[in-house]
């Protein structure tokens, strides 16, 4: 008797935000400002690097590719946002909504090994320097990025696959601005205990593993650097590494939070805000106000645009 009113979701509705429709204006502005800058802040941080051969390292490399994967990362999310806050059209259909929820996490995880593979480099450039560009070569940096792009797709095929697999024939309404595993897996009719128990393994094995690779190679770092002699020596090592870490301690910090600490907060959904769009957009920032060769690199990039527009004005008064 229990089978005989269900009936299947066509649509999800994402109410993360609906109990503060009366701030739904500011919230946009504040919003749209943010993906702005994380486009255009993450754009001059790869032409930066492209364009410049003294920023053609490993190091660099991978910041690029970096950087490119925040701005895909804030695009899963932030223009459905958007649309919620400027029309109230909460409604994502189900195949967008499954789409949603594993391509954000396919990029969050290939986020995870990235940062994990810029530790690992800046561990060897400070450990090893002597073979670091034997080891780190164009082309080993190339497999290296790959392998964390193949890596982070891979592993959320499982949860992905458990979670659509299940029977959703309603309530329809996510607490969250975005599709998520664990709120699709509340809303299943059927039980959701595999599907849990996958999202957990590959929580475990793409965010959780790296994040301790990563501490454990920054305490070995840390011990080399103190060890030198020179203040000057340890704040050029210090400053090489200073960036990446503050990014990693942003991207992780605030992932863990939202994901690992006690559910129930109407506030959750502004945690999660601060992951998806606030971070990527202060990355940008972090790099060019604390690495003093993107510094460099940018000075130089304005003094030669200082130099073409003067060019460009001095012909046009000669042909005038």
């Amino acid at each position: 008797m229990h089978n005989v009113n269900k009936t299947i979701v066509n649509e999800f509705l994402l109410v993360g935000f609906s109990s503060f429709q009366k701030f739904y204006n500011i919230i946009f502005y504040v919003v749209l400002l943010s993906y702005i800058l994380c486009m255009l802040g993450n754009i001059a941080i790869i032409v930066l690097i492209r364009t410049h051969p003294a920023l053609h390292i490993p190091m660099y490399f991978f910041i690029t590719i970096f950087a490119f994967l925040e701005m895909m990362f804030a695009s899963v999310t932030v223009p459905k946002l958007l649309s919620i806050l400027a029309n109230c059209d909460y409604s994502i259909s189900v195949i967008g909504c499954f789409t949603q929820m594993y391509v954000l996490h396919a990029l969050g995880e290939t986020e995870c090994f990235l940062l994990t593979l810029m530790s690992l480099d800046r561990y060897l450039a400070i450990n090893n320097p002597l073979r670091y560009s034997t080891i780190m070569s164009n082309a080993f940096c190339y497999v290296l990025g790959s392998l964390s792009w193949i890596a982070g797709f891979i592993f959320p095929l499982v949860p992905a696959a458990f979670t659509i697999l299940l029977e959703y024939c309603g309530p329809n309404e996510i607490n969250k601005f975005f599709c998520d595993f664990a709120p699709l897996q509340n809303l299943a009719c059927s039980d959701p205990m595999l599907s849990n128990y996958a999202t957990t393994s590959v929580t475990i094995t793409s965010v959780i593993c790296p994040f301790f690779i990563i501490v454990v190679l920054y305490v070995q770092i840390i011990r080399t650097v103190l060890k030198i002699d020179s203040t000057a020596g340890k704040k050029k090592a210090f400053s090489t590494c200073s960036s990446h870490l503050i990014v990693s301690s942003l991207f992780f910090g605030t992932g863990i939070i939202v994901y690992i600490k006690p559910k129930g907060s109407q506030y959750d959904k502004f945690l999660a805000l601060m992951y998806t769009i606030v971070t990527p957009m202060l990355n940008p920032f972090i790099y060019t106000l604390r690495n003093t060769a993107v510094k460099k690199a940018f000075r130089k990039s304005i003094r030669s645009f200082h130099e073409l527009l003067s060019t460009f004005k001095s012909l046009s008064n000669k042909s005038t």
